[in-house]
């Protein structure tokens, strides 16, 4: 019989089947999770997208409460949303009073009367896991860089506070293979 020589090749490959073969035993022995079993719940969400310094010159903003608008999650298209809150507001400009240190006055500001500051309520139905709600394979957080585009605008904005509704559907992972 002829000497079988094994090359470092041989060995990687062998290597990589095992690794394999221990990840696979202990993902079916329940040792580890994956990413199905991560989902604690599916909840309805509401959460508010803060945009800052929208020049304006029209009569009324173009997005209005009741309306839905198309978002993206960093720059990766998800989904039309429902609208379900806007506040807007002309920006302001602090003075002192005179003879009066401690209060001050807050007015619109002149130099910038068509700039407006904008907080928009979105609502969406989103799974939710331990570590916090994931929307559209996006995890949900304060600070997370969202795009609001309708007919005639398109927005950029930063969440700014979520809420996760207390009426969650516990998900049921009985019909999962064994």
């Amino acid at each position: 019989m002829e000497n079988v020589k094994f090359k470092t090749v041989d060995f990687i490959i062998i290597a990589g089947v095992i690794l394999a073969l221990i990840v696979g035993f202990f993902t079916v022995k329940n040792f580890r999770q994956t990413a199905d079993k991560q989902i604690e719940a599916t909840s309805p969400i509401t959460f508010d997208v803060f945009i800052r310094g929208i020049t304006y010159t029209g009569k009324s903003l173009p997005i209005k409460n009741g309306d839905t608008t198309f978002i993206s999650i960093r720059n990766v298209p998800y989904s039309d949303l429902q609208i379900v809150g806007v506040k807007s507001e002309r920006r302001k400009v602090v003075l002192p009073r005179l003879n009066d240190i401690k209060n001050t006055l807050v007015v619109d500001d002149p130099a910038q009367s068509n700039v407006y500051d904008i907080l928009v309520s979105l609502t969406d139905t989103a799974k939710i896991t331990k570590d916090g709600a994931v929307v559209g394979g996006n995890k949900i957080k304060i600070g997370l860089p969202i795009t609001l585009e309708g007919k005639d605008y398109k927005f950029n904005g930063t969440v700014s506070n979520l809420q996760v509704s207390a009426d969650s559907e516990i998900m049921n992972h009985s019909d999962d293979i064994q």
